[in-house]
């Protein structure tokens, strides 16, 4: 389809709704776009009688909110801005009115290179006619129903609120929540520009880009008049000296009668990509989030003494995190993004630290051997430790109790924040009983437990793992309900349960191995029982790049693989598990939940 390209360019991006409307967030999860929901801080108290026109106002208004990562809908009537009604007679005042609706949109866009931004903005109008058939008693019986309370307007048009509706002239959307058609021509505008041989056609404003125009790699940032008038902030000398060279290449085309390619932005942002993680992972590893956390600004001296380093090496760091949105920079100094304060300072409940610290201290360095991993198809670790390794997790990492603790510190990270879905991707209440089968420190025990009362887990791992497993026991009524039992799930027999979990598993081992394991795990099984399985789904066109990148990940660091629906479906059936069930998880896991059936 035609929104494909202008969507999938927001696919590789940070993008953030700010916006709590459900509204908002369903036609842009239908649209296949991903994001995250940060509602604004910016209070509306703009003078609304210093604006000429509604939307006049409704676009300064989304344009201050989006510095807030922000916007809000707003309706008017007849010049009156209405929003959302302060109680149940100025919401029959606004029904009793014909309106206009208006959405006014602000685009922030954070270039990876600068700290500076770059704000699109426009406005939608949609004009609706309520039914003049509509009595007073037919207005004061819909108001009870509390759906015109939390919507500008007075109304949902979408649910009730569209029985009192008689005609809508413009975008159904708009009035909806979201400008949707609009936004994504403005995608377009924004990331795909007229190529110059189309600059020589009349130019059409009323229509998405074609799809032709969405193969370059380039989102043509760094070239022409037009992108460089996009580049704002600490990137202007660089748009001026580019303009300059462009201008001379485009004389020297223009004398040979060649064609001037576009400026390989996007090319140049992935090879940057691997600086930005590691002044990421060097940050984590200076602690630099958690000197910052819950603290006044602080600024560059006082952070490098804190971390022990040169003050122009911590003032450029902090730069680049505040480019990339982890912190935030004022004339005080730095301090935390919410961001920063909920997974990278190391004593927040859902921390990435630990897990920031395995990428910085393992994978990272078993990234650079992965040359190595494409030509022989295997890991690599023998290459980084400079030894034969037989055992992946026996012999792969140094057991240490303080090692063996900072992994599992990573993995706890990673299952907080996916354990809550993964217990409530289906319907477990039929089962008494559970196994997690590697299920290290039990995070996703205690929410299989937290959401089902009466379900036993047992958390089945190796023996130094259940030992340090104390260290991630918080206290809580669930703790009756949770049990470790110490083995190796390739040797040992398995608990015996109603329900098996294996959560990111799999995808660690062999086909060889993965077969023994599900050999395993059906002979503990009696019919009815169930498999859980969260894994990674590689789409069957091997399109999806969390997936991709994940399976590059498996080849340099283990002996497994990531596997396709199809792929995973197989194996489950020729094990004698069948119904099986697929839900996509938030990020980019999947679930699946299968029966065992009589042989």
């Amino acid at each position: 389809m035609v929104l494909c390209p202008v969507i999938g360019k927001l696919l590789h991006k940070r993008v953030v709704l700010a916006s709590a409307s459900p509204r908002r967030q369903e036609i842009l999860s239908n649209a296949g776009l991903r994001f995250e929901v940060v509602p604004s801080r910016f209070k509306e108290k703009l003078d609304k009688a210093s604006f000429a026109t509604p939307y006049g106002y409704a676009m300064e208004t989304a344009k201050q909110k989006a510095l807030e990562v922000a916007t809000r809908m707003h309706q008017t009537v007849g010049g009156l801005i209405l929003e959302k009604p302060v109680d149940k007679q100025d919401a029959y005042r606004m029904l009793s009115r014909a309106q206009r609706c208006v959405k006014a949109v602000a685009i922030r866009h954070c270039s990876s290179q600068a700290a500076a931004h770059q704000v699109s903005e426009f406005y939608e109008e949609t004009t609706l006619n309520v039914s003049p058939e509509l009595s007073e008693e037919g207005c004061l019986e819909y108001i009870p129903s509390g759906e015109p309370m939390d919507k500008a307007g007075g109304y949902g048009i979408q649910a009730l609120g569209g029985m009192l509706v008689e005609s809508v002239h413009g975008d159904f959307l708009n009035v909806v929540g979201f400008p949707l058609n609009h936004f994504c021509k403005q995608l377009g505008e924004l990331y795909y520009p007229p190529r110059p041989e189309d600059l020589r056609q009349p130019v059409r404003h009323d229509s998405i880009p074609a799809v032709d125009t969405f193969e370059d790699l380039s989102d043509v940032e760094g070239g022409g008049s037009e992108p460089a008038q996009r580049e704002t902030g600490s990137r202007d000398e660089k748009a001026e000296v580019g303009a300059a060279g462009q201008a001379t290449a485009e004389a020297e085309c223009h004398r040979t009668g060649a064609t001037l390619p576009p400026f390989p932005t996007r090319l140049l942002e992935l090879l940057d990509g691997f600086k930005l993680s590691k002044a990421l992972l060097t940050a984590c590893k200076l602690k630099v989030f958690d000197w910052l956390k819950d603290e006044a600004p602080q600024r560059a001296p006082d952070i490098a003494s804190k971390v022990d380093a040169s003050v122009c090496g911590t003032e450029k760091l902090l730069d680049v995190c505040a480019a990339m949105g982890l912190l935030e920079k004022t004339e005080q100094g730095y301090s935390n993004t919410e961001t920063a304060n909920l997974y990278l300072a190391s004593d927040s409940e859902y921390s990435l630290h630990g897990f920031m610290l395995q990428n910085n201290d393992v994978i990272w360095n078993l990234f650079t051997y992965l040359e190595f991993a494409i030509r022989e198809g295997r890991n690599q670790h023998h290459r980084l430790l400079g030894k034969k390794v037989e055992d992946l997790f026996q012999d792969a990492y140094d057991r240490s109790p303080d090692t063996q603790l900072r992994f599992m510190q990573a993995m706890h990270g990673v299952a907080k924040l996916t354990a809550r879905q993964v217990a409530t991707a289906f319907d477990l209440s039929r089962f008494s009983s559970a196994c997690d089968v590697g299920g290290c420190t039990g995070a996703l025990a205690r929410e299989l437990a937290r959401e089902y009362p009466r379900l036993q887990v047992t958390v089945f791992d190796l023996p130094d793992v259940v030992e340090l497993a104390v260290h991630f026991q918080p206290a809580g009524p669930q703790a009756a309900q949770i049990h470790f039992a110490a083995g190796d799930f390739f040797r040992d027999p398995l608990p015996s349960a109603e329900l098996y979990v294996l959560c990111r598993i799999l995808h660690d081992w062999s086909d060889d191995k993965v077969h023994k394991l599900l050999s395993k795990v059906a002979e503990s099984c009696k019919p009815g029982a169930g498999l859980l399985l969260v894994e990674t789904l590689l789409d069957e066109k091997r399109e999806v790049q969390g997936g991709l990148i994940q399976s590059l990940n498996m080849l340099v660091q283990t002996e497994g693989r990531e596997r396709s629906r199809g792929e995973y479906q197989c194996l489950l059936e020729l094990h004698g598990f069948h119904q099986v069930q697929v839900v996509h998880l938030e990020g980019v896991l999947d679930a699946m939940l299968a029966t065992r059936v009589a042989p």
